[in-house]
């Protein structure tokens, strides 16, 4: 529990630990930053390390001056992050196979793995894509490409357009909006609403799930 606690804790106060960490390891920040989204990608069991709030929050602290982030230099290197990740991703789901669908691990739901599974069933190719924007599915659609859904030689392009558009759109709009009176004042909020409306879609889907089974079932 109170690693959990952590964990919330570091998601919620995403700019007060970054300006720490840049305060104490300057230049490092981007290996750190760097470490973390590629952990969060490339990683199945790590799918609660921030994402989409870490390049927002990085973004909006490389705004500032006195932080001494390059905003370019910065999305190039989490762009790197974010391919090597899922490439890493794939070549496990690869490595172990289909086997892992047919029962649970301790750090591997298989209900996560038949979900995205269906995800990919809905969208194709292009899930690697979407899942770049939905936390949990992101870390898992590379692994479950891997297991064996798709050829490494589509999923590299796919790969390649989904890190960039997440990677770039997440830390420009918090260049761009991060550092508004009203966006620090209600940082947390912000963060909020960031995770709320990333896992949106497949809440969305459950429900249609849920409601089409009763349909059904009448």
């Amino acid at each position: 529990m109170e690693f959990l606690s952590q964990v919330i804790d570091v998601f919620l106060h995403l700019d007060k630990y970054l300006t720490q960490i840049i305060s104490e390891y300057g230049t490092w920040t981007y290996l750190i930053l760097f470490l973390v989204i590629f952990v969060e990608t490339g990683l199945v069991v790590m799918p609660f390390l921030p994402g989409d709030s870490l390049l927002f929050a990085a973004g909006a602290l490389a705004a500032n001056p006195a932080n001494d982030l390059n905003v370019v230099l910065l999305m190039g290197l989490l762009f790197v992050a974010a391919f090597l990740g899922d490439t890493l991703n794939y070549t496990i789901g690869d490595y172990f196979g289909p086997k892992v669908f047919k029962r649970d691990y301790r750090f591997l739901k298989r209900e996560y793995l038949l979900q995205t599974q269906a995800f990919y069933e809905k969208h194709g190719g292009k899930t690697i894509i979407f899942a770049r924007f939905i936390p949990i599915i992101r870390t898992f659609a590379p692994f479950v490409a891997g297991v064996g859904t798709m050829k490494y030689s589509r999923f590299i392009s796919y790969n390649i357009i989904g890190g960039f558009l997440w990677v770039v759109a997440f830390t420009i709009i918090g260049y761009f909006f991060g550092n508004l009176p009203f966006v620090k004042k209600n940082f947390t909020i912000v963060i909020f609403a960031i995770i709320f409306i990333s896992i949106l879609p497949p809440i969305i889907e459950f429900i249609k799930q849920k409601f089409s089974k009763k349909t059904v079932t009448k």
